[in-house]
């Protein structure tokens, strides 16, 4: 299970129209990928969402916007909330983890 903040649903939406792509057919797609000072680093970037269920394919929705993980990633971001900080410095995606037993300085990879 993932959480999608309102935020960050809002941020998604606002990116795929700036995009020119159509939200109902585009989601974030998000992965965990070996690497980082910490272990493990989370991967982002826009894909095309399946029209239909995707053996090793997870689907999470949140007020018309879409999160893709994979099962391997789901393994360490599950009960994860994904937010977006819009702030003036390290503006972005964040996931909370609850999994991550350690970050890095940056908050770019961790460790379970």
């Amino acid at each position: 299970m993932l959480t999608i903040s309102d935020k960050a649903a809002e941020k998604i939406q606002s990116i795929l129209q700036g995009q020119e792509k159509d939200p109902g057919v585009w989601a974030l797609k998000v992965g965990v990928d070996p690497g980082g000072c910490s272990g493990f680093e989370y991967r982002m970037d826009f894909a095309e969402a399946p029209t239909e269920p995707v053996e090793g394919q997870n689907v999470f929705e949140h007020n018309g916007s879409r999160v893709l993980i994979d099962s391997k990633s789901l393994l360490f971001v599950g009960g994860s909330t994904l937010d977006y900080n819009d702030g003036l410095t390290g503006a972005g995606f964040v996931i909370k983890n609850p999994n991550a037993t350690g970050t890095c300085g940056c908050g770019q990879s961790f460790s379970v």
